[in-house]
């Protein structure tokens, strides 16, 4: 990546990018499969649509080939906000490029929206350490949007059967969520996922949700041991 053409440049997506929305939801797809998860199919005109919007991030080399991307959805008219659609080329994979984007997206979803709670759904332990580096906390299910259309968009997904046989309650996934109105500093949830992540790497391997239940907001109080600890805790004992 020394080569001038590929120096990465992630930024704002703009109206000339949705030239590249086919090659990014082919590329959606075929990588879901690839790990045999599902994510919510978007199609082209979507990526697009996103990108006029001033909600997408994209990441291309100088010399015009595209690395990444990554879009911004809202629910319940604005109280939540995702950051979907996080892809990487395959060969730009492991670069660091996928930090950038989602970093880039963050502050873009902040300065958009900055009174929404920013959520996500992912199986990935890489993700979950991004996010984690960002500020967000793994959450229950009940504390993301209940927004209908936020949970039809996983019906495309593999393991739709197993999120509505749990009442929507748990799946696959773990739920993470930054709340600008209260929330631990980045610092404080990079060295939790850091100090954890062999628990939350067996978490997502067996899926034992039961876990979970003791999971509760920050005791704004003082006299709680806090959302993180309560949570992390569970895998000492």
């Amino acid at each position: 990546m020394d080569n001038h053409n590929q120096e990465i440049i992630v930024r704002v997506a703009e109206t000339t990018d949705k030239k590249y929305s086919t090659i990014i939801t082919d590329e959606m797809e075929s990588s879901a499969k690839a790990r045999g998860t599902g994510i919510a199919k978007r199609s082209p005109e979507y990526i697009e649509k996103k990108i006029d919007e001033g909600k997408a991030v994209i990441a291309v080399t100088k010399g015009g080939e595209w690395v990444g991307f990554c879009y911004i959805e809202t629910w319940s008219h604005g109280e939540y906000v995702a950051n979907s659609g996080l892809i990487v080329a395959p060969h730009f994979r492991k670069s660091g490029v996928a930090k950038q984007i989602k970093q880039t997206i963050f502050k873009l979803s902040r300065k958009m929206f900055p009174e929404a709670k920013i959520f996500g759904l992912t199986t990935g332990l890489a993700v979950m350490k991004i996010n984690s580096e960002l500020g967000y906390e793994p959450v229950t299910y009940s504390e993301l949007t209940q927004d209908e259309q936020f949970w039809a968009g996983c019906k495309s997904c593999v393991n739709y059967e197993i999120l509505m046989g749990k009442d929507r309650k748990n799946c696959m996934c773990t739920a993470m969520l930054y709340d600008p109105k209260d929330h631990y500093e980045p610092e404080e949830t990079k060295a939790f996922f850091e100090e954890n992540k062999t628990g939350l790497e067996r978490l997502q391997r067996f899926k034992q949700w039961k876990f979970l239940k003791a999971f509760r907001k920050k005791d704004k109080t003082g006299t709680g041991s806090g959302t993180l600890k309560s949570f992390f805790n569970l895998f000492h004992s």
